[in-house]
């Protein structure tokens, strides 16, 4: 039985465009292309595509993952190192629900008590989280999500936790405004942006529909919008109407 990369896209939640990438660096080439065209998928490349999923899941590279299928011999011993790997993450994702919600307990006593919209503890924000998660957040976007990963390969673990603090400092930035009033499009609120922008461009050229995709994930992509709303409720919604703002006025 073959299934069309549609239908697969949809049993996966992978998106057609992660497919066919995934098709033209070699790491999981469809059964067969119809003459339509049309990539079609057996149960093999199935299999094969759950274990790429896992092994992204925990923050394996591309590059690795092709290394890893490529040596593979035993599928079933494979699955096996997989789940004894994804016990391992299950346990770190624990303490990472444990930090998001010391971050929810300080937000409410805050609101509570009036005082303005901070966080006391910053670091406890990367406890549980490393740099994979990144890699994992951007799944749709496997090109920009490899760039990210060749970057950070290079960074020391202090220039990483580094580079964490200053995306949740803008994050509570961007809370900060949205709880004073204003509007996504306002000017201290596309200055962050903007930053946000040219950082993301440190990484890799973002094209301008891209970058609206991206700004759609805020909200679409469950790790994004949690991270975001873990900061403040509303603040998902908040970040990509800012940077569509931004991409309206500044990069048609």
């Amino acid at each position: 039985m073959a299934w069309p990369i549609a239908e697969v896209a949809r049993m996966s939640g992978v998106t057609a465009r992660t497919l066919r990438h995934y098709d033209e660096i070699g790491l999981l080439p469809p059964a067969w292309v119809g003459s339509n065209g049309h990539r079609y998928y057996e149960e093999r490349q199935l299999l094969q595509l759950q274990q790429i999923l896992v092994l992204r899941a925990l923050g394996v590279g591309l590059t690795e993952i092709a290394r890893i299928l490529g040596d593979q011999v035993d599928e079933l011993e494979a699955l096996r190192g997989h789940r004894r790997r994804l016990v391992a993450e299950r346990d770190r994702l624990d303490s990472l629900a444990a930090t998001v919600s010391r971050t929810i307990a300080d937000l409410e006593r805050s609101r509570k008590d009036g005082t303005p919209m901070t966080i006391n503890r910053p670091e406890n924000l990367f406890e549980g989280i490393q740099p994979k998660d990144v890699d994992a957040s951007l799944r749709d976007f496997p090109e920009h999500a490899e760039a990210a990963r060749q970057a950070t390969a290079a960074m020391t673990p202090a220039e990483i936790e580094a580079g964490q603090r200053e995306r949740t400092t803008r994050m509570i930035r961007l809370a900060e405004l949205m709880a004073a009033g204003h509007p996504a499009g306002a000017e201290p609120v596309q200055s962050t942006i903007d930053e946000e922008y040219r950082l993301l461009g440190t990484i890799r050229p973002v094209p301008t529909e891209e970058y609206l995709a991206i700004a759609r994930s805020c909200t679409e992509n469950e790790q994004w919008s949690a991270a975001y709303e873990a900061i403040a409720p509303g603040l998902a919604a908040f970040q990509r109407a800012a940077m569509e703002a931004y991409a309206a006025a500044r990069l048609s």
